[in-house]
């Protein structure tokens, strides 16, 4: 605890992080190409972008970037390495922190683990302007400390009712149970933006009359053949494609999201993100 203090006081004085958790609840709805697609955006805008590859049990950030990692989280929870130590540079100049693949035990980790890990965040050198967390599809605790760590989160949802109805359960808990009332939508895989426009009502529709929180629209992505394409070049659209319509929508969601204010209390700073996991 003290080791953890110490790496928080370092801390105090860095400028401004925007700690951005990109969820959604249902797998499969292009959360991780969201967060990809958004970070590199940010990376071409002159940005200094972090991306944690926080699904710790299923990582694939790293293989959709076609990027070769020797080292990753495990590493540094067991002490072989630091934090830095591990991050791997990805296109337009952004950073990543890779996780593990097939790993239980990182799915599964103990309270000093957790320690561990927000400890390694604390002694970090590695400077930046917006850390991106690319969360776990589901409801676990780890995708819950995570969102509830972060200033803003970010959520995916497609067209379909399973995906609508676990953003909700998503909505619910970080809601009723942890003090999380604001969140931002984006409507992914849309054919029209009207299309876009109405899935977000669907769900507005349904958080209006159930629970007490604001939803945002921060973006419309349509359903485009060439993410299909990117996918399987290991590149994203705003790299392989970049005045494809997807692209040309990624590019106004990185545009906007500088703009989105950073708190001037502690919820401003990274040292609010590891306080918060270290609260939980």
């Amino acid at each position: 605890m003290n080791d953890q203090a110490s790496g928080l006081r370092k801390m105090q004085n860095s400028a401004p992080v925007k700690v951005i958790a990109v969820s959604g609840g249902k797998g499969g709805v292009g959360k991780t190409n969201v967060s990809l697609n958004t970070a590199i955006a940010l990376g071409q805008l002159g940005q200094r972008v972090l991306v944690l590859d926080a699904d710790l049990g299923l990582a694939n950030v790293d293989v959709m970037l076609g990027l070769r990692v020797k080292r990753n989280l495990s590493h540094v929870l067991s002490g072989e390495c630091e934090l830095d130590d591990i991050i791997i540079e990805g296109p337009a100049g952004i950073n990543i922190i890779p996780a593990t693949s097939g790993s239980q035990s990182m799915v599964d980790l103990t309270p000093a683990e957790h320690a561990g890990l927000i400890r390694a965040f604390s002694d970090m050198n590695t400077k930046f302007d917006i850390l991106i967390v690319d969360t776990a599809a589901g409801i676990s605790d780890m995708v819950l400390s995570f969102c509830r760590a972060s200033q803003d989160v970010m959520l995916v949802v497609c067209d379909e009712p399973t995906s609508i109805t676990d953003c909700y359960a998503l909505m619910k808990l970080l809601s009723r149970d942890h003090g999380v009332f604001k969140f931002k939508v984006v409507a992914n895989m849309v054919r029209t933006p009207r299309e876009g426009q109405q899935l977000f009502g669907k769900l507005s529709k349904v958080t209006d009359r159930f629970l007490d929180v604001a939803l945002e629209l921060v973006a419309v992505i349509p359903f485009d053949e060439n993410i299909r394409n990117s996918v399987r070049k290991q590149k994203v659209i705003v790299e392989a494609y970049p005045q494809s319509p997807a692209a040309v929508a990624f590019k106004s969601l990185a545009a906007n999201l500088i703009k989105w204010p950073v708190p001037k209390q502690a919820s401003g700073h990274l040292e609010f993100f590891i306080e918060q996991l270290l609260e939980h």
